[in-house]
């Protein structure tokens, strides 16, 4: 298991910005060739990022890189340069499942002639249209590589020709068709960032939104964000303190040869179990318990 709890996008064509990524405190950071940089700094901006992935210590934090679309005049450069130094995972823009397969197929070729172990670079297509949306089921099965899909609220919004707003209402359907799809194939569905980087308010109420209908984490555009969505997509001691519980109640049942067991009254499946096995473990991930 992985926590993407947050990722941290960042301009691509930003050195210091750059240098100070690994510092931040993201799961994962978003190195974006894309909306962030200019026409005429994409070039600059890709080699910029390339020497970054060759320099800088990014561990424990996974780096993304967003790279353009393949159909525009920059993603197949972006494409070529970038996964030759070997990003954890490219960010599709826009992503079709004919993207995905072509972007596949370029990559396998170049994990084969830098000698990678195949199908180590993985891929994070992002929705921001609504037949992207609609055939997100067919994105996902393009490709192993994929890990996670990401919403972009802001691009999906416009291109409905709707409102976006603070309370988040017009994207409700798109939450739960993306956090639907991914948990039915064990991907992370990663919620679209909050805009609006004074209000914290609203932020961490955008953020358990999210959370109440599946998303696994949420893409974030300012360091000061991070805490907060990691405060929401944490495990709460309350919910450790009962997972352990729950786990010290299955062994005690295992050891009486007991195949069901109640706990306060209430009978314990393995449903309930498996949600316990995953607090202790995003809490281990998350430092929050240590044994």
């Amino acid at each position: 298991m992985k926590l993407r709890r947050t990722m941290l996008f960042m301009p691509g064509n930003n050195p210091g910005m750059i240098q100070n990524a690994p510092i931040l405190g993201a799961d994962s950071i978003i190195l974006d060739l894309e909306d962030a940089v200019s026409l005429d700094e994409k070039d600059a901006a890709r080699l910029l990022v390339k020497n970054a992935l060759e320099t800088l210590d990014f561990t424990g934090c996974e780096v993304v890189v967003r790279i353009n679309s393949i159909k525009s005049d920059f993603g197949y450069d972006d494409l070529n340069v970038i996964a030759r130094v070997k990003p954890d995972a490219i960010l599709v823009p826009k992503a079709t499942e004919e993207d995905i397969e072509e972007i596949d197929e370029i990559i396998s070729t170049i994990e084969r002639e830098e000698k990678f172990k195949l199908g180590s670079i993985k891929l994070i297509p992002l929705v921001e249209t609504a037949l992207g949306l609609e055939n997100i089921r067919e994105t996902i099965l393009a490709s192993k590589r994929n890990i996670a899909v990401l919403l972009g609220a802001e691009d999906l919004t416009a291109d409905m020709g709707i409102k976006r707003t603070r309370e988040g209402n017009e994207i409700f359907y798109a939450r739960s068709k993306v956090a639907s799809v991914c948990r039915a194939f064990k991907i992370d569905a990663i919620d679209t960032p909050f805009a609006d980087v004074n209000d914290i308010e609203g932020l961490i109420e955008d953020t358990k939104r999210a959370k109440a209908i599946g998303m696994t984490g949420k893409a974030a555009i300012n360091p000061r964000q991070i805490d907060y969505i990691h405060d929401v997509f944490s495990p709460t001691m309350e919910e450790i303190m009962y997972a352990k519980r729950v786990l010290h109640a299955k062994e005690e049942a295992l050891r009486e040869g007991k195949g069901v067991f109640s706990l306060d009254g209430k009978m314990v499946d393995a449903p309930v179990i498996q949600r316990a096995e995953n607090i202790i473990m995003k809490a281990k991930l998350a430092g929050i318990i240590r044994e």
